[in-house]
């Protein structure tokens, strides 16, 4: 009987399962044309699921060994069910491996059981509770119709009773693993998920035979303003592309973004894995009550729906999210380096918020006056653009228009108008100099990055920007781009590039870690009783660079006291993303709870590398640590020496000066 009824459910399974993945892939299909390699990104995928997937899922060593016997376990059972149960292959052999594959699942899931009796607040429940269970019944049955195919058992042990049980066991598990994967039940994230990964947005997150490391990819993708059948940014579900909806569905609501985001902690209304899941209600249709996580703080569930063809920012009373949940989020990529499925929410956000700022002009506080400024006076505080140098007026720097090459061109920002930013600025000069280092700068021919454009959505000011910048570089010769802002550095960086602007470019923390290299600074010791060292969103998770301010800071006799949230786990300091501009309310300030870090660990001085963390933590009310830029603290331990040769040559001009006028 078993035998009878075994490949009638494997087949009804798979046959559903396929029509479900037509549906579900049609439902993709409403977004809007991406080129995607078709053929090789189905040949990268079960790498880049065991290698770049693991690498972040390994982060919980718990959840990576559970994912790997469950999901292992799965994949292996189900394919060897399907050939034995399903075709009739009843080799012995493959009984056992049958057994152990299901044994190996069980296990998984037993662990996955362990996890969902008293789950964390960022996991969703729901749908999600049965879950182990399912995976429970598909492994055991499986390995109780499999016993008498390794010849443990007879045949027709326990007769047509047995038989009946196992097939309803059977019925729950394959109706669960194939089935709701492609209808919408909690496997649904293993489908999607797989295929996410093979048609990425960005492949070039992933390593590759020939790439054995994978590229940091965060420049956002550039608007086509040109083309006036192109969107301005996304206003409904189907203004995303496919790839962006597929990866919407992987999500496999697991809570880390939630944990990793610094709004949401501050009470803010955003929650970025509610807010995927509110793509993939709009993708489908219907509303949020669906929905068994955390909600976006202070705004209850159930009071928002949508379809793939209506607006998505909340208005009318229709719409899946509120604008202010848009406009909380700092873009520090915390979500993005903790997703374990590679989505990319902050493009996400972006992309609306651009709908929001070019067709609604509806940048919320301070955002439209910023970008006026910007447009009128190329800096967003609206100062006026001839007093970009004020800060250096007794600094005699060497100006790019007068020498038209130079090694280093030293990119100042927008904090030359900043009083607190002019004595970094002013710093690293002392450093340039004390290093003899060849360099230049824009002077009043330098404008804004464009930066605060592009967070908050306005790309055509942004792309006004970035030419004309681009063009003023056109006219010089240098070999590096050198800037204390990881803002201006990223974007210079990784953003430019698309429009024609291809520069190598430094964040400031690590040209002078190469100047201490080599040896090109006369450095002593800095007398900081204790030090602790707060990472750029835009340095460390968008740009990678996380071990060469250490480095700095360890050269001038400083032992950096880490928090407990460091490195690629670094709280943001709540000033990216135009997030003071658009100053959305929460509970408390992001600022605040970043301080609150920093003083668990003790620390006098605060090491910093960005003039908006300067600004935000400074912002703090005492009593609380000094804020120093790492420039300030190593211009600090300069030795004045007469053995370089500028000072040989100083001296010895003082010298002939002396002897002709005695």
């Amino acid at each position: 009987m078993l035998n009878t009824l075994l490949p009638i459910l494997l087949f009804a399974a798979l046959g559903l399962a396929v029509l479900g993945a037509g549906k579900r892939f049609a439902m993709w299909r409403r977004g809007r044309p991406s080129k995607v390699d078709w053929l090789g990104g189905l040949m990268a995928m079960p790498r880049r699921y065991l290698v770049d997937l693991h690498h972040v899922v390994e982060r919980d060593k718990y959840m990576s060994k559970t994912h790997v016997a469950t999901a292992g376990g799965f994949v292996l059972a189900a394919i060897l069910a399907i050939v034995v149960h399903g075709f009739g292959l009843q080799n012995r052999i493959l009984g056992f491996a049958l057994l152990g594959a299901c044994v190996l699942m069980f296990v998984g899931a037993l662990f996955v059981a362990k996890r969902r009796r008293n789950p964390p607040a960022r996991l969703s429940k729901g749908p999600w509770m049965r879950l182990p269970k399912s995976l429970l019944m598909f492994s055991f049955s499986f390995f109780i119709a499999t016993l008498p195919v390794a010849g443990i058992l007879p045949e027709g042990f326990g007769g047509w009773i047995l038989a009946a049980v196992l097939a309803v066991g059977v019925a729950w598990g394959v109706s669960e693993m194939f089935f709701g994967m492609t209808w919408g039940g909690p496997m649904k994230h293993a489908f999607a998920g797989a295929l996410h990964l093979a048609f990425h947005r960005r492949p070039e997150r992933f390593r590759s035979p020939h790439n054995a490391s994978a590229a940091r990819s965060s420049g956002l993708k550039a608007l086509d303003l040109n083309d006036p059948n192109a969107p301005l940014g996304v206003e409904k579900p189907k203004d995303f592309t496919w790839n962006q909806l597929l990866g919407f569905d992987a999500c496999v609501q697991c809570g880390r973004c939630e944990a990793a985001c610094p709004a949401f902690a501050a009470g803010q209304p955003l929650n970025p894995k509610k807010l995927i899941q509110d793509m993939v209600v709009g993708l489908a249709g219907g509303s949020d009550k669906g929905y068994f996580g955390s909600p976006y703080p202070g705004i209850p569930v159930g009071e928002h729906g949508g379809n793939p063809h209506q607006p998505i920012v909340f208005a009318e009373g229709k719409g899946l999210v509120e604008a202010e949940t848009l406009w909380s989020c700092t873009t520090c990529r915390a979500c993005v380096e903790e997703c374990p499925m590679m989505i990319e929410h902050v493009d996400a956000i972006v992309d609306m918020r651009r709908h929001l700022t070019l067709e609604k002009g509806a940048t919320p506080n301070k955002g439209a006056e910023v970008l006026d400024n910007l447009i009128a006076t190329d800096n967003p505080g609206g100062f006026a653009p001839g007093g970009r140098l004020n800060w250096a007026a007794d600094l005699n720097l060497p100006l790019m228009s007068e020498k038209k090459q130079a090694e280093v061109l030293f990119w100042v920002g927008d904090g030359a108008f900043d009083m607190r930013n002019q004595r970094t600025l002013r710093a690293f000069v002392k450093v340039l100099k004390a290093a003899e280092v060849d360099f230049a700068v824009l002077g009043l021919e330098e404008r804004d990055s464009g930066d605060v454009a592009r967070r908050l959505g306005d790309e055509a000011t942004f792309q006004q920007l970035a030419k004309r910048n681009i063009a003023t570089l056109a006219q010089y010769r240098f070999q590096t781009i050198v800037t204390c802002d990881p803002h201006s550095f990223h974007v210079l960086k990784n953003e430019y590039g698309e429009l024609g602007g291809r520069y190598e470019v430094l964040h400031h923390s690590t040209y002078i870690a190469t100047l201490i290299a080599r040896d090109k600074l006369d450095l002593g010791k800095h007398q900081s009783a204790s030090v602790t060292y707060h990472d750029p969103c835009y340095l460390g998770r968008y740009n990678g660079e996380y071990e060469a301010p250490r480095a700095v800071l360890k050269a001038i006799g400083i032992e950096v006291k880490e928090m407990a949230r460091s490195g690629f786990r670094s709280r943001c300091c709540g000033g990216g993303g135009g997030a003071p501009i658009t100053d959305i309310p929460g509970k408390q300030r992001i600022p605040d709870m970043r301080m609150a870090d920093i003083k668990e660990t003790g620390a006098e001085v605060v090491a910093v590398g960005c003039p908006q963390c300067t600004a935000m933590l400074e912002g703090v009310v005492a009593p609380r640590p000094e804020i120093k830029d790492i420039a300030e603290l190593v211009a600090e331990v300069l030795i004045e020496s007469t053995n370089t040769p500028a000072k040989k040559r100083a001296v010895a001009k003082h010298e002939e000066v002396a002897e002709v006028h005695p």
